[in-house]
């Protein structure tokens, strides 16, 4: 179940899930040829900032509450957008690596040119008064409105879908579950198993050939 690997909250207990209620199941990563259709669409149509948060949802393979809270100063140094970055983790507590391929740098430029942000400021801010940052939800509605436009069952994807694409492509080219679970920030391989789906039986032989 997409819950599973779902962001917390630790304030109080009155605050509820946007997703409370609601049936999410595990949810399809995209293809190959699905993300080049999202991509070229937001290109198309001049949406910097979507293109922007889509292409680095897909590199970074983050959660939705770490990606709508990325730092400008997270993803660059000294005006010049990282080829790797690091965040820390708001479900973990645990920071995570990833890498960002030249076409996600040249879209995050293009939107802090539009932003002329400065250091310390989030890269996707609220349009929202009281808010630094875009919400959960928030980011949730783009993300239907993305595959929607792409001819996509919206109820069969979700902002886990962005999660899950780059690392389901990784197992899938490489059957190497470690990678994928550094990539993903989890703490055990069994996660990472039940994220991706993996026939249990499968991942442990590809488990037991690994040397870490």
């Amino acid at each position: 179940m997409e819950l599973s690997d779902a962001c917390t909250h630790s304030r109080g207990h009155s605050r509820q899930p946007w997703n409370k209620a609601r049936i999410v199941g595990q949810k399809r990563p995209l293809k190959s040829k699905e993300v080049w259709t999202i991509r070229v669409r937001l290109q198309l149509e001049q949406r910097k900032r979507d293109l922007a948060m889509f292409n680095l949802a897909i590199d970074s393979k983050l959660r939705g509450c770490d990606l709508v809270r990325i730092g400008l100063d997270e993803v660059c140094i000294g005006g010049r957008v990282r080829d790797r970055a690091t965040v820390l983790q708001k479900k973990t507590g645990r920071p995570v690596q990833f890498e960002m391929t030249e076409q996600t740098r040249i879209a995050i430029q293009a939107w802090i040119e539009v932003l002329q942000l400065k250091t310390g400021k989030y890269l996707f801010p609220s349009p929202l008064t009281g808010r630094e940052y875009l919400s959960i939800r928030q980011y949730a509605r783009l993300v239907r409105s993305w595959i929607d436009r792409a001819g996509l069952e919206v109820f069969s994807y979700g902002t886990h879908s962005l999660r899950r694409t780059k690392a389901a492509l990784i197992y899938k080219k490489t059957g190497n579950l470690r990678a994928v679970q550094l990539l993903l920030g989890h703490s055990k391989l069994e996660s990472t198993v039940r994220y991706l789906g993996v026939e249990v039986d499968d991942a442990l032989s590809i488990s037991e050939q690994l040397e870490l």
